[in-house]
């Protein structure tokens, strides 16, 4: 690959990653012009089952969420680890959200969608690092169209016969 192109890859992931850290730096200072700056206006932020009014959709949501948790339960966030793919429009962190008001920590990934010139985030779809509801058949994030997405709906293939029990 010629080195041009290189530095171009790591200029797009590079600004990725810099936009993630600015998002978290004005979460934890709960900035909240400092979060809408970091959306598109039409953002979504997608949870697992279970949080209230999810998802957030709008810049304005998201950091009215965010300024609420820092005010109420006293969050704090690390990131723990970025991925970030080559052109620069989708990511992948691992995350810690620290409840200090209330003695909880939470773990997880957040898959990010930028818009094309990767100076917003267009969408996030946090997955928690906690047990597996079982009294839901598919655990899912809350209102997220994985069909309408692309997604698989079904298992690649039934279990060969040999493998069952």
């Amino acid at each position: 690959m010629p080195p041009g192109v290189r530095r171009t890859r790591a200029a797009r992931d590079e600004k990725a990653e810099a936009l993630i850290r600015r998002y978290f730096d004005a979460c934890n200072a709960a900035d909240h012009a400092g979060l809408v700056s970091c959306f598109t206006p039409d953002a979504v932020h997608y949870f697992p089952p279970g949080l209230p009014g999810a998802p957030w959709r709008s810049a304005g949501a998201i950091a009215d969420g965010w300024v609420w948790c820092v005010a109420n339960l006293g969050s704090r966030w690390t990131i723990e680890k970025v991925l970030a793919a080559p052109d620069g429009h989708e990511a992948v962190i691992e995350w810690t959200h620290w409840k200090t008001a209330i003695g909880e920590v939470l773990r997880g990934d957040e898959w990010y969608i930028f818009n094309d010139d990767i100076t917003r985030i267009a969408e996030i779809r946090a997955y928690y690092a906690s047990p597996v509801d079982k009294s839901q058949p598919v655990n899912r994030l809350h209102e997220f169209d994985y069909e309408g997405r692309g997604y698989h709906m079904n298992p690649p293939s039934p279990v060969p016969e040999n493998k069952k029990k």
